[in-house]
């Protein structure tokens, strides 16, 4: 029997006893509780700091402990899926996320803080691959695309919405709210996958093979995951290389991912069944979400952090540059679920990478200084569209080729390669920024030896004189502000130099589209190959 086959197979058997929409509103709820806890907390740190007496070094670890707790659950969701049963395994990271959500909200240090947050991090690493598998196993193969759409909500938008709502939330409310909120939400999440949620029977045949728990395997994923995400969140603040700390732990994320890779491929029973990326389409499009996460959180950080240092905006207002685009997003997500049932998923990739490879290079040639709020909005338009032809169609295409008792452990590892995109896209745009930002500056800094700038100091010192300095303050004061107009105009340079390498990425990315495996439009993600 083909996999097309045997998934319709099971599809018949395993059919949801209520309407599938009401499924996938119950799953997509859960899941975009949790990824809009990836960014919902950045702008409250500054807020939580002064609250528990903690630096702003130390108020980081609230995000640092959440994403490795995240990104070490992860890739051993078909593990604890077979072990736990995929329905009681949903039901136990939503109840304990939002309890921990709840007891973020009350710690009364930043000790407990984060200690609760590693809670929440690990429980809701459950939340978005499961959710993407119960929506493959509950939609039949026509409506699989407009399914991931309704997902692809929770992934795409969070992200956009998390840093405004935050903002919003601490400035009228307080920080410990933006915890809370999980609670309700969490609450009504549990009691409609409880009443509507029921286990597919191939899940059942892996239950009964599942080997005793691989504590090696599990050892080595999360000491390099763990190292990992500690160098890329404090790397640049600890000059990379420059630190013995940084470079001790890049060492061990190295060995021990290269070595988890080793160990788990002559396993039987592996914890991360790391032979899934023998795979051609699954491995290219693990890439491929890699570089979405990338994107996603990179053009997320970009863009709010030059109009906040370079321009002067409040983190709220910065937030309301990125809401449009997430408020059309939503309008086009459905359109892409429906255009998945008319045009083979490699070709929407296509268009989806080049128009984001367009949008980027807009940018590089619109930014600048004197950027309007209105133009601002439009341009984190063009660059964030694009990603609706993404994600559905690299969430179908992921599956292409894969038997469906393999689709909670392939739904780990699409997440895992999205989330440490995102965390490696962070890294490198702060990065780029902080050294293109240099070496612009050493670049203009060899202008202000011509004649018109001495000049155009003369001049502002002339006027600052008229205006009641005296004359040694007045030069001062030129110097000093003409120093920062160089500085903010090779920030400026350096925001043009990272969207010319996002464009590049995109535009990489759409040349491999093409590699990929055809699938039947309409016919879902698990389908016979040609």
């Amino acid at each position: 029997m083909s996999i097309a086959g045997a998934l319709a197979a099971d599809q018949v058997v395993s059919q949801p006893r209520v309407n599938p929409w009401i499924i996938g509103v119950a799953v997509s709820l859960a899941a975009f509780m949790e990824v809009l806890d990836t960014s919902i907390a950045n702008v409250a740190l500054p807020y939580i700091g002064g609250n528990l007496g903690a630096s702003n070094d130390e108020s980081t670890w609230v995000l640092t402990s959440y994403l490795v707790a995240n990104a070490i659950v992860l890739p051993i969701n078909g593990f604890l899926v077979g072990w736990l049963g995929r329905k009681r395994f949903f039901l136990t990271c939503i109840v304990f996320f939002t309890v921990s959500s709840f007891l973020c909200g009350l710690a009364p240090s930043l000790g407990l803080l984060l200690f609760f947050r590693v809670m929440q991090g690990a429980f809701g690493g459950g939340l978005q691959p499961m959710a993407q598998a119960i929506l493959a196993d509950t939609f039949p193969p026509e409506k699989q695309g407009l399914a991931f759409a309704l997902y692809g909500i929770t992934v795409v938008c969070a992200p956009a919405i998390g840093p405004t709502l935050g903002g919003w939330i601490t400035d009228n409310y307080s920080w410990r709210w933006i915890f809370y909120i999980n609670v309700p939400v969490g609450i009504f999440a549990v009691a409609l996958v409880y009443q509507l949620l029921q286990d597919p029977p191939h899940l059942s045949r892996i239950k009964k093979g599942i080997a005793r728990f691989d504590y090696i395997g599990f050892s080595l994923l999360a000491i390099g995951v763990a190292a990992l995400q500690v160098v890329l969140d404090k790397g640049q603040e600890d000059d990379w290389f420059g630190s013995h700390f940084i470079t001790t732990l890049i060492v061990v994320a190295a060995v021990g991912l290269i070595s988890l890779v080793i160990w788990e491929w002559f396993q039987k029973d592996p914890i991360v069944d790391v032979r899934l990326f023998k795979n051609f389409n699954f491995a290219s499009i693990n890439v491929m979400f890699f570089a979405m996460g990338f994107q996603i959180l990179g053009g997320v950080v970009l863009l709010p952090l030059f109009l906040q240092t370079s321009m002067g905006y409040t983190a709220y207002k910065a937030g309301l540059v990125l809401s449009l685009a997430a408020v059309l997003l939503l309008c086009l997500l459905p359109l892409v679920g429906r255009l998945t049932t008319k045009f083979q998923a490699r070709h929407l990739l296509a268009f989806g990478w080049i128009t984001l490879a367009i949008g980027m290079y807009i940018s590089s040639k619109r930014l600048d200084l004197l950027i309007s709020f209105s133009a601002a909005t439009w341009m984190r338009v063009w660059q964030y569209l694009p990603v609706g032809f993404l994600f559905v169609p690299l969430t179908m295409a992921g599956y292409v080729g894969l038997p469906p008792e393999k689709a909670n452990a392939a739904a780990g590892l699409m997440n895992f390669m999205r989330n440490i995109g995102m965390s490696v896209g962070t890294s490198a745009v702060t990065t780029l920024i902080a050294r293109r930002s240099q070496y612009h500056q050493s670049v203009l800094a060899e202008y202000t030896r011509s004649g018109r700038f001495q000049a155009a100091i003369e001049a502002m010192a002339t006027r600052l004189t008229h205006a009641g300095f005296s004359a040694h303050d007045a030069h001062r004061q030129a110097l000093g502000r003409l120093y920062g107009m160089l500085q903010r105009q090779a920030a400026a340079l350096a925001y043009v130099d990272v969207y010319w390498l996002l464009a590049v990425i995109a535009a990489v990315m759409f040349l491999r589209s093409f590699l990929l495996k055809r699938n039947e439009p309409g016919k879902g993600g698990h389908v016979a190959v040609h």
